[in-house]
């Protein structure tokens, strides 16, 4: 019996060979290789911004990420925690990072997310401006920390979050601490 030779048009293809077909042109367009993705030196996390700077926290220190709830104020509070929200039955406290970090406070918008982060006594979701999604660095990338000390990523009360940089397309990212952001006692006392 002649075998028949298979067509490389999607539409002429049987299931199998169509399945077949996707996984091999998807994998034609895979950033790193399996091997890659756990090598050395390779930090992966969440990307996202405040302000003017790009930052990424582990995906041990996010909980989950979140549209912006419909937030309620609380009287007394600290000027950057903006209120409490409702989420799946839980209180949740909502703290403007930017606020925290710079004392300037975020235009809320639509489209903001929250990240929630684990605390002792609670979670709390911490307001961002963007979120760029998964992030990935090498040890290429790292910022010396002589240089890394000239970026503002490390100035005013950033320095105390910021563990280390790195440089992709001219672009710096600090690695932000939000474990010990969740451990300051300032930030843990937002009750005025």
């Amino acid at each position: 019996m002649a075998r028949k030779e298979v067509s490389r048009e999607p539409s002429t293809l049987v299931p199998f060979a169509l399945l077949t077909e996707y996984e091999r042109r998807s994998l034609e367009h895979v950033a790193g290789l399996p091997e890659q993705l756990d090598a050395p030196g390779l930090w992966r996390g969440v990307g996202y911004r405040v302000g003017t700077r790009r930052l990424a926290s582990g995906f041990d220190e996010v909980r989950e990420i979140l549209p912006l709830p419909p937030i309620t104020q609380v009287p007394g509070a600290q000027p950057w925690m903006l209120g409490v929200a409702n989420v799946r039955g839980n209180l949740l406290p909502i703290v403007d990072l930017k606020q925290f970090l710079e004392g300037e406070r975020t235009v809320l918008h639509e489209s903001q997310r929250v990240l929630l982060v684990r605390q002792p006594g609670g979670d709390v979701a911490v307001l961002i401006d963007e979120l760029y999604g998964q992030r990935s660095f090498t040890e290429p990338q790292k910022v010396a920390e002589a240089q890394a000390a000239e970026e503002s990523l490390y100035q005013g009360r950033y320095a105390h979050f910021v563990d280390r940089a790195y440089r992709v397309d001219e672009q710096p990212w600090g690695i932000f601490s939000l474990d010990r952001l969740a451990r300051t006692p300032e930030f843990r006392q937002a009750a005025g």
